[in-house]
């Protein structure tokens, strides 16, 4: 149980102060979809702002921003979760790693089909994020805060190859990105594009 809660948790040597405050609910609507074209096939998450505010910002954030074009999906735990967040581009990621955001109160329960973010502690998500390929209520209670959930193409979720299973190193991925990942897990599967769409 600890090591796959453990695959949650962003590889971090020092935990750094909180200084980044929730991101502009501006141009963020109460509720949105995005559509992720990946090498298995595609999937649509729809986001609940109302579960968890920050996580759902920075979402629209990152997705506007292109962040998740071609990462791939690094960590896949049977029975339990897959996760990505990592940008190919050791550069791009820099700029976002350390970019840490709020907590949100759980509202919601960690199911299967639920989107959450990844963290080291309190107050430190910044870009990684898992989907719950069961129902992991057991987290939840370890302030995993659901912020939406898979609405179109759960079963390409399922076939997301995990035969890598937890094996590529989170710290050669920050400093050799997609060239590690190509050159060592050639089979993994990963995010050609995702864009927001309309709600239907």
């Amino acid at each position: 149980m600890k090591l796959l809660i453990a695959s949650l948790v962003v590889f971090a040597g020092t935990l750094p102060v909180v200084a980044q405050e929730a991101a502009s609910t501006k141009s963020v609507p109460d509720k949105y979809r995005v559509k992720f074209e990946a090498s298995c096939g595609d999937f649509v998450i729809e986001v609940d702002r109302s579960l968890a505010p920050n996580g759902a910002d920075r979402f629209h954030e990152l997705v506007s921003a292109g962040f998740y074009d071609e990462c791939r999906f690094f960590r896949v735990v049977p029975q339990f979760v897959v996760q990505w967040g990592m940008n190919g581009d050791p550069k791009v990621y820099s700029q976002w790693k350390d970019k840490e955001i709020r907590d949100d109160k759980v509202k919601g329960s960690n199911s299967r089909g639920t989107i959450s973010f990844a963290s080291r502690g309190p107050n430190t998500r910044t870009c990684q994020l898992f989907i719950n390929l069961v129902d992991n209520e057991r987290l939840d209670k370890l302030g995993f805060a659901p912020f939406g959930r898979v609405v179109e193409g759960m079963q390409v979720v399922d076939k997301i190859t995990a035969q890598y299973g937890q094996r590529p190193e989170q710290m050669q991925i920050e400093s050799q990105g997609n060239e590690y990942l190509k050159a060592n897990f050639p089979k993994l599967d990963y995010i050609r594009k995702a864009t927001i769409v309309p709600v239907k």
